[in-house]
């Protein structure tokens, strides 16, 4: 694969600016439908780090936004070769990659603009090659008031969820943690979207993180409430190159993998399948 950053990031990308608020970043992602932005100081927009959903999910106490992001952030430039950046994802882990050219953010990358790469080459991998985590599993019958503490101390953006007889039901993902929930600006506003400190609003923003919160607790909220019922799964053997496809045609971030007998045998995530691009396989 050949190619360089510049030639597949998305250039001039939404941002979010310190000094300012949880609220803020929230606010923004949400009505964009963005998992995480970079941070730019507004004074002369140095890039200062990046923020996503999970940050604001594992500090939900924290306000301010300089105490919420990331900072030291990993950065490409535009001549970054695109396997040096699928290697990036794929070890750190990562979803963004600011894309930064004398010292200036000019745009960004993703593990989505990457699938697409995936999706239309020959690759001898397996969805099995590219597992790379250990699968944390909810119960469907458990309270929220136990999976999401347990979710943010995993530090897992998934949960796939099974019955009582272990077989695979549903699946709890940190998006229905950001699910903008009313559409009228005037309604947002008497809702407190504007102000996210006001629980009104986190309750519509955040509604599993409400769910959990040691205030706002409810214990009869239980995760086949709230999971995605019937997931879409891949077999063990499936090619890369379709698990790439169907990510990218169902938006999915993540999805389960089963054996021979429907059996879950653990979750392959987006940045996982750009061990293609990268050539940094599993051992």
């Amino acid at each position: 694969m050949s190619g360089i950053v510049a030639d597949i990031m998305t250039a001039a990308p939404i941002v979010v600016e310190v000094p300012g608020s949880r609220s803020d970043a929230i606010n923004i992602m949400v009505r964009n439908g963005l998992t995480g932005l970079p941070v730019i100081r507004s004074s002369d927009g140095k890039l200062m780090g990046v923020v996503s959903r999970r940050d604001v999910f594992r500090k939900f106490d924290e306000d301010q936004l300089s105490l919420i992001m990331k900072k030291g952030c990993i950065t490409v430039t535009p001549e970054t070769t695109i396997e040096e950046a699928a290697a990036i994802f794929s070890t750190k882990r990562i979803h963004r990659l600011p894309v930064v050219d004398n010292g200036k953010l000019v745009g960004i990358v993703t593990p989505t603009d990457m699938l697409r790469l995936v999706k239309e080459m020959k690759t001898d991998l397996l969805a099995e090659d590219v597992i790379r985590t250990t699968c944390v599993t909810a119960y469907e019958d458990e309270p929220l008031t136990y999976t999401i503490p347990a979710m943010r101390i995993s530090d897992v953006p998934a949960l796939p969820v099974l019955d009582a007889q272990g077989k695979l039901v549903g699946i709890l993902t940190d998006r229905d943690l950001f699910s903008d929930q009313v559409k009228n600006t005037d309604d947002l506003k008497a809702l407190g979207i504007a102000d996210v400190g006001n629980m009104a609003g986190a309750r519509n923003v955040l509604p599993l993180f409400y769910t959990a919160t040691d205030k706002y607790m409810s214990d009869d909220r239980k995760v086949r409430d709230f999971m995605v019922k019937d997931p879409y799964t891949v077999f063990k053997k499936t090619n890369v190159s379709e698990v790439a496809k169907i990510m990218l045609t169902n938006d999915f971030g993540q999805i389960p993998v089963h054996g021979n007998k429907d059996e879950l045998v653990g979750m392959v995530y987006d940045v996982d399948v750009l061990c293609a691009l990268s050539g940094n396989i599993n051992e």
